[in-house]
C-alpha cells in the first residue's frame, strides 16, 4: 500500500460537464443557478428519451439509463472529444431503483416470473452497457458502488485513471428514487445525474483544474454546503448530488478547497481553480 506522503498528487482538467436533475435541465442553465445568477426552482427531474439508442433498446431503457446517457452525451459533446475513445467510470449508490422495485414486487406476488428486460436491467453495469451501445464506445469501463459515498469514490477512480494512464476519462454518477415501500428505508428524493470529462492536460476547452493532494485530500472537516436552500436539499437528498459544491465552484469560477461527503467521518477535499 502506498503511504500518503509518497502517493502522487492527482491533477485533472475539466473539459465537459453534463447535468440533469430536479430543476436542472443541463449544464448551461444549471451553471447559472449554481453560481447564484439565476434562482433555482425545485421541480421534478424531466428525463429525455435516449434517442441515440436503437429503437428496441430505447423501449427497454429505464430512468438510470435515460439520465446517465443524457448527461454523458452532454459532457462528451462539450469536451469536443470522441465518445468512442474515452474510458469511462460509472458510479451509482443503488443502480436502477425502479427496476429493483418491480423485481421485488414480482417475487412477492403469486407469479414469480421475471421478464428478461427486468433481469438484464437489474445488473449494476446496465448503464455502462447502454452507453457502449449508444455511443459505440469500446474503451474500458469501470462500474462502482459505494452507497452514499459513490460520487466521491467515482471521482477518485476517474482522477486516478487520468493521472496513471495520461488519458481523458468520462465519469458518470447517477441515482434514481425508489417507489414505496423501499422508499421508506431509502428515501432518495428524485433522479439526478452528472457527467464529467476529465483530462490530464489543460486545453482551450478546460473549465477548471482539480487537484487531490495526498496529505490533505482526506479530511475530517465538514462537507461544503450550498447557500441556496433548495440546492442544499438536493445535495443531501441524493448521493450523486454530493457533487454540487464542486460544480458550483466551476460555475462561479471560484478557487479554493471544496469538501465533499465521502465515508462516515472522512470527507474528500478537492482543490479547485478556474481555467
Amino acid at each position: 500500500m502506498t503511504h500518503p506522503s509518497t502517493a502522487p498528487t492527482l491533477t485533472v482538467f475539466v473539459e465537459g460537464i453534463g447535468l440533469l436533475g430536479p430543476g436542472l435541465s443541463g449544464w448551461g442553465p444549471g451553471s447559472e443557478q449554481l453560481a447564484g445568477r439565476v434562482p433555482h426552482e425545485a421541480a421534478r427531474c424531466v428525463l429525455p428519451l435516449p434517442m441515440a439508442l436503437p429503437a428496441a433498446e430505447r423501449r427497454r431503457a429505464g430512468a438510470v439509463v435515460k439520465v446517465s446517457l443524457a448527461v454523458g452525451q452532454e459532457a462528451v459533446t462539450a469536451s469536443g472529444r470522441a465518445a468512442t475513445d474515452l474510458p469511462s467510470v460509472f458510479s451509482s449508490s443503488s443502480g436502477d431503483a425502479i427496476n429493483c422495485h418491480e423485481i421485488c414486487s414480482a417475487l412477492a406476488s403469486g407469479d414469480k416470473l421475471i421478464s428478461p428486460t427486468r433481469f438484464h436491467n437489474s445488473v449494476h453495469n446496465a448503464s455502462s452497457g447502454y452507453w457502449s451501445i449508444s455511443s459505440g464506445a469500446m474503451a474500458t469501463s469501470s462500474v462502482l458502488c459505494a452507497y452514499d459515498a459513490s460520487f466521491a469514490a467515482g471521482l477518485l477512480e476517474a482522477m486516478t485513471q487520468v493521472a496513471v494512464e495520461q488519458t481523458a476519462v468520462l465519469l458518470v454518477a447517477y441515482d434514481t428514487d425508489y417507489p414505496e415501500p423501499l422508499r421508506s428505508v431509502r428515501p432518495l428524493s428524485d433522479t439526478f445525474g452528472v457527467a464529467l470529462v476529465l483530462a490530464p492536460q489543460r486545453s482551450e476547452r478546460s473549465l477548471a483544474q482539480w487537484t487531490l493532494t495526498p496529505t490533505t485530500c482526506l479530511t475530517s472537516a465538514s462537507a461544503t454546503v450550498m447557500a441556496d436552500s433548495t440546492l442544499e436539499h438536493l445535495r443531501t437528498g441524493i448521493p450523486a448530488a454530493r457533487c454540487l459544491p464542486l460544480l458550483r465552484s466551476v460555475a462561479a469560477r471560484d478557487a479554493g478547497d471544496v469538501v465533499l461527503d465521502y465515508l462516515e467521518g472522512l470527507q474528500l477535499a478537492v482543490r479547485a481553480a478556474p481555467c
